[in-house]
């Protein structure tokens, strides 16, 4: 449905918002809007709810057309049957948009729940309501405080993503997922059955969002191919787009029409129009939150020609290897670089012969690693930048080190303009070290840093995002 896009502004950017059927104990959509900014109501019938209600201070109504002023968006948690009854209301009234939680429409593949979600579909396009779902979470807004999970963050800042996601699980983990990699999810939409608007409308609001720098999808079909492979063009000019497809196998794409009710698409159809638009194609969540963080963590930069930074050398071949098969090449330096590593670098058991094995000229001392990236810097056989792995043994004063090294790899990313990613495993010693080493990561993400637990997640997600520039600068499509 091409809808009137200003109207989708006001449902996805509300002043007041009116939840319709919340419940006990936990009313998952009040509390949802606890750092809300704007107004906010609830509507419920039900006598044993609405104590509980206005116990958090919310004011009830019995009906949505009572509730005061202007309503922009209504979340609706009722009953399927009570559905229609929700929607006519809304349309009475006047409001900006319904997400939709309830579910048992389409999805379902009973013909009787697919007629009724599309007699709501239908109603709905009449009146010009725009409608998010049904079968969804919602939406979440960054800088409103409207949430519909744990965990989303409320700011003031825009945000270097949103999300889209056919999922509500898959949007809800992407959001924290890219939030622990230090990034701002400025929306959140979960569109379910997706009956109404679908992923153009979506795609062709968030292209023109200024909160938006970068745009994350999870989708599982497409409802208006014809429209979204242009539009995706289009918007792939101005922003980046990440598509993570599910539904690739045929189990999967049975689990995607009893999910959503979406029509997995062959495979080849859909490689073809994310290859043709220039998107970057992901196939996990984690493989696309990674492709994120390259992107928005490092500078634009097309070239293939990186320093590797290891701390064993018996790793050194296959982490050669694992940024050959990304498309990079790690070539040998000049002979200028290596005679000024040869006047300070420990040799026993060292190798300064990229793939460098560096942990002990490095260890703590930052002035050591000055003296590395000093060098690379001026020697354009490495003009793509470095990955560096930092040793990360959870000593006492590992936090006050780690922020002196990530302060001179940001000196040589300033100095330079070419991209550094950092990898960091776990601390050793089992659980616990694995645990220090999410803690580690977390803090350098932080810091403002693409940062990975191994060479092989860090090769694809810097290989996916260099081809991504590189295509765009030549006005070609990603492959």
């Amino acid at each position: 449905m091409a809808l009137d896009q200003a109207r989708l502004h006001r449902a996805l950017n509300p002043a007041t918002v009116a939840v319709v059927g919340d419940k006990g104990p936990n009313y998952m959509w009040l509390s949802g809007l606890s750092a809300f900014t704007g107004r906010k109501f609830s509507v419920q019938l039900d006598e044993k709810e609405i104590p509980g209600i206005e116990a958090k201070g919310i004011q009830n109504f019995r009906s949505l057309l009572d509730v005061p002023g202007e309503v922009d968006l209504v979340i609706c948690a009722v009953p399927r049957g009570a559905a229609m009854y929700v929607v006519a209301d809304a349309v009475k009234k006047g409001v900006g948009g319904i997400t939709m939680f309830t579910s048992g429409f389409a999805e379902t593949g009973d013909p009787q729940a697919a007629a009724l979600q599309l007699k709501l579909a239908d109603f709905c396009r009449e009146a010009g309501l725009p409608l998010v779902g049904p079968n969804c979470m919602g939406v979440y807004n960054r800088r409103l405080g409207v949430k519909f999970g744990q965990g989303q963050e409320h700011g003031d800042e825009g945000g270097d993503v949103s999300i889209v996601s056919q999922s509500g699980t898959h949007g809800s983990g992407m959001t924290i997922g890219a939030q622990r990699l230090g990034l701002r999810v400025a929306r959140t939409i979960s569109i379910g059955n997706a009956a109404v608007l679908n992923e153009c409308d979506y795609l062709e609001y968030l292209a023109a969002d200024p909160d938006t720098s970068a745009i994350l999808m999870y989708l599982e079909g497409i409802r208006d191919g014809r429209r979204f492979a242009p539009l995706l063009r289009e918007t792939v000019k101005h922003k980046p787009v990440i598509i993570w497809r599910g539904g690739r196998s045929a189990a999967g794409a049975r689990a995607v029409q009893s999910h959503t009710a979406s029509l997995a698409s062959d495979d080849a159809v859909w490689d073809a129009l994310l290859r043709q638009a220039g998107v970057i194609a992901a196939d996990s969540q984690d493989d696309a939150l990674d492709a994120l963080a390259a992107l928005v963590r490092t500078p634009p930069s097309a070239k293939r020609n990186l320093a590797l930074v290891a701390s064993a050398g018996g790793q050194s071949v296959a982490i050669a290897d694992q940024f050959g098969r990304a498309g990079f090449e790690v070539p040998a330096l000049s002979q200028r670089s290596y005679d000024q590593f040869d006047k300070f670098f420990n040799a026993v058991g060292q190798s300064y012969r990229n793939p460098f094995d560096a942990a002990a000229t490095i260890g703590r001392d930052t002035e050591n690693m000055a003296k590395i990236f000093d060098i690379l810097a001026d020697d354009d056989a490495v003009d793509g930048g470095a990955v560096i792995e930092i040793a990360w043994r959870g000593m006492d004063d590992a936090f006050l080190t780690l922020d002196r090294q990530l302060a001179v790899i940001r000196s040589y990313q300033q100095r330079t303009g070419r991209p550094v990613i950092i990898v960091l495993p776990g601390g050793g010693g089992g659980s616990d070290g694995e645990e220090i080493g999410v803690r580690a990561r977390t803090h350098v993400a932080a810091a403002g840093f693409a940062v990975y637990p191994t060479f092989a997640r860090a090769a694809i997600a810097l290989g996916r995002v260099v081809a991504f520039h590189a295509e765009r600068a030549a006005g070609r499509s990603v492959r």
